[in-house]
């Protein structure tokens, strides 16, 4: 059999690839960040209105309303201060993202310090869900060795709006952690080429 002589296509470029799998790994940074900020937003909403005012007897026939708000514990206000420092951290990313992404690729720099900020930032989000996630548990069960009260069978939809804000908090932490393991891929593949 005589060989068929078929024109044989270019070959690519190694660029190529390395510039689509760049792209999607943008476009992957520009959705966390936008889920990191849509999280961190609700998560802030949702604490920041969740107040209710109950009439509590404090004496037989005396009856005083008393509210529940978040601005009544440290480690709620703490944790209102951090997910908004997350809130505008994300927005400030994610159109540095866009940007990068327009113009067809990240920085190396770029990617050190989104690695850096992303790791600060976790672990500010982190402590304020724990700070916030540990109050929540004595109000829902109390203390008695300290003689804390709960309160949740009283501020049972206060309860229930921090509860839900501290579960949004939890995926805003998983949300960073995912983006600092992808800036440290992305730097990663960057060094290899190197």
């Amino acid at each position: 059999m005589a060989p068929i002589d078929t024109p044989e296509a270019p070959l690519k470029s190694s660029s190529a690839p390395e510039n689509s799998s760049s792209m999607g790994q943008l476009v992957v940074d520009v959705a966390l960040r936008v889920l990191l900020f849509a999280t961190a937003l609700v998560a802030v909403i949702i604490m920041v209105t969740s107040k209710q005012t109950k009439m509590i007897p404090v004496a037989p026939g005396l009856v005083v309303p008393l509210d529940a708000k978040f601005d009544h514990s440290p480690a709620f206000i703490y944790f209102v201060a951090a997910l908004s420092v997350a809130c505008l951290y994300s927005i400030i990313t994610g159109v540095l993202s866009v940007f990068a992404l327009m113009r067809g690729g990240s920085s190396t720099k770029m990617q050190f310090h989104f690695v850096m900020f992303d790791a600060l930032l976790l672990g500010i989000v982190a402590a304020a869900t724990g700070a916030a996630g540990g109050v929540a548990y004595i109000g829902l069960k109390g203390n008695s060795h300290t003689r804390w009260n709960k309160i949740c069978n009283t501020y049972g939809s206060f309860c229930f709006h921090f509860a839900s804000s501290i579960l949004l908090s939890l995926v805003s932490s998983i949300t960073l952690l995912l983006l600092v393991w992808l800036s440290i891929y992305v730097l990663s593949k960057k060094i290899a080429r190197r």
